[in-house]
């Protein structure tokens, strides 16, 4: 038979896995601002990189790299 969870938290949580069974994850998710913006933030960035990939990975852009770095090993040799 399993003992039940003590009916009050330590004073101090001594331990590392007491210490996060304690945290208020849900207090600080709700009240800090900074979540809720990392979240907005992330979203936002994900066309523009989106985009930029796109851009840099164009046949044309690769076909140029790839001549670029045929010419400069040509040299090298």
């Amino acid at each position: 038979m399993a003992e039940e969870a003590p009916a009050r938290p330590m004073k101090f949580p001594y331990t590392f896995s007491a210490k996060i069974a304690q945290f208020p994850l849900k207090f600080h998710l709700q009240n800090q601002w900074v979540w809720k913006y990392w979240a907005i933030g992330i979203l936002a960035s994900i066309p523009v990189f989106y985009k930029i990939n796109k851009l840099a990975n164009s046949p044309e852009n690769v076909a140029k790299w790839a001549e670029i770095r045929r010419k400069e090993a040509a040299e090298h040799h």
